[in-house]
């Protein structure tokens, strides 16, 4: 049924979440059982506060962060996805990720809504660098401004071109795919309602059920997104 919704569909966008991020083994940043909440809490830490209050900590988290990402790679429901935009299946990705994956995996209309952790940049003189710098242990630019990641913090607001455009695009899309998403954190949590109200179809795969599951025209539980990902793609290959 996926397959034959994408195959139908003139305008479809992706939404990805934490789900996406973990079978490529990165843990969730809101698990319980992952560690970063267990030893940090990432409200305080991960924070505009600590940020400028108690930066030495804010540089320890985050270079772990940046080490467990560069640990892992993209799998191969990121790489059907970039394979479905070259080929204008899908139209696009928002995602709620910041490891950088579906860019690398070669999408090139990856709406990062909270940035990501693939690069840093200079708080006082705005230069970019790759997130190299954290793991060399390097967390001052040049001009001697601290160096932080490209991400949002707790205490900051979504990019707001990114947020625009992410809307922008789920209001013209026909379909909308949820790929490991609770929906449970706002305001991302609104776009499949905001697809719903423009007459898109809803789909949406996750291992646990979702507050949004009865709004979904598809549901799919208890799969790998890579695998739902690969029979689909098999299906649109075979044309069935």
């Amino acid at each position: 049924m996926l397959a034959e919704l994408i195959r139908k569909s003139k305008h479809a966008i992706v939404f990805t979440g934490a789900g996406m991020s973990t079978e490529s083994g990165l843990p969730d940043f809101r698990s319980a059982n992952s560690g970063l909440w267990g030893q940090e809490n990432p409200s305080e830490v991960a924070s505009t506060e600590a940020l400028n209050k108690n930066v030495e900590q804010f540089f320890r988290f985050y270079r772990h962060r940046v080490l467990g990402v560069q640990d892992c790679m993209p799998h191969a429901g990121h790489f059907i996805l970039a394979e479905w935009e070259r080929k204008g299946l899908i139209q696009g990705i928002i995602t709620q990720n910041v490891d950088g994956f579906h860019t690398e995996a070669g999408t090139i209309n990856s709406m990062e809504l909270h940035g990501t952790i693939q690069r840093v940049h200079c708080q006082t003189c705005g230069k970019v660098f790759g997130s190299n710098r954290y793991t060399e242990e390097q967390f001052y630019c040049p001009c001697g401004g601290t160096l932080r990641p490209s991400v949002v913090l707790f205490g900051e607001m979504l990019p707001e071109d990114t947020f625009s455009k992410a809307i922008e695009e789920t209001e013209k899309c026909e379909l909308f795919i949820v790929l490991g998403s609770s929906l449970t954190v706002s305001p991302a949590n609104q776009f499949p309602l905001l697809a719903k109200e423009q007459g898109a179809k809803l789909v949406i795969v996750n291992r646990e059920p979702t507050i949004m599951d009865g709004y979904a025209d598809l549901v799919i539980h208890e799969k790998n997104i890579g695998e739902v990902l690969s029979e689909t793609n098999q299906k649109l290959r075979n044309g069935l």
